[in-house]
């Protein structure tokens, strides 16, 4: 006998199948929803350093400006630092006829000088703040640059005196064994380094001038004659 509610349940059922089947398949055909509500974060970008212009690829020292020690016999005492302007050397008096050599590069035509000074201050990781003078000179220079590895300073810093020179380092050691700066005596940063921990605030400085060579033996009276012939003049390096 037909049974008219069995058909029509069954009819219902077969068709709650179907339409569960239909969308089963448009969802398997649809794209994938993502699995979170909110924008994943971009990935970070590299770091990058601040642009130096002192920076450049490696380089090797000629094996004479490498640090060295050397006879070098003087009257001057140990701890003493003597500048061979001409011959782009600085060195560091140990006593008993001996020197520590270091390889230097120093002022160009017209920005050398010569005289007696003293250390009066240190510096790691110097600030960098150009004088007026080389603004004037080089107007696209910074007016200040915070110590750092790409300083032109370099990794340590002695001031000279109450002038604007220093003894420091520097990150181009290319430029070592040249007459590149306006005045002040730069070394590679592992030198200024050595250097630096071995002299003291009141450490002798003597530069010899250009017509002068400190490969010589250094006599008081050179010492007496030496002079400051441009220490107003440029004023940093």
């Amino acid at each position: 006998m037909f049974d008219a509610r069995v058909f029509f349940s069954r009819g219902l059922a077969a068709a709650a199948l179907t339409a569960g089947a239909i969308a089963l398949t448009g969802q398997a055909a649809a794209a994938p929803r993502p699995l979170f509500l909110f924008p994943m974060p971009e990935p970070p970008q590299a770091a990058q350093g601040a642009p130096s212009d002192e920076t450049e690829a490696p380089f090797e020292l000629p094996a004479r400006f490498k640090r060295q020690i050397v006879a070098y016999p003087t009257h001057e005492a140990a701890g003493t630092v003597i500048i061979d302007t001409p011959n782009t050397y600085l060195y560091y008096v140990l006593g008993g006829g001996q020197a520590i050599r270091y390889g230097i590069g120093v002022g160009r035509d017209g920005f050398t000088w010569s005289g007696v000074q003293t250390i009066t201050k240190k510096a790691e990781w110097p600030d960098w703040t150009p004088p007026p003078e080389m603004i004037a000179r080089q107007p696209y220079l910074p007016r200040y640059m915070a110590g750092g590895p790409g300083n032109p300073l370099g990794a340590r810093a002695m001031y000279l005196g109450g002038t604007a020179y220093r003894i420091h380092g520097t990150n181009a050691p290319s430029t070592i064994g040249t007459h590149v700066s306006s005045g002040c005596i730069r070394l590679i940063n592992e030198d200024v380094t050595d250097l630096y921990s071995r002299v003291n605030v009141g450490t002798r400085v003597i530069v010899m001038p250009m017509e002068r060579r400190a490969d010589r033996p250094v006599m008081p009276e050179l010492v007496k004659t030496a002079h400051l012939d441009s220490i107003n003049r440029s004023q940093t390096d």
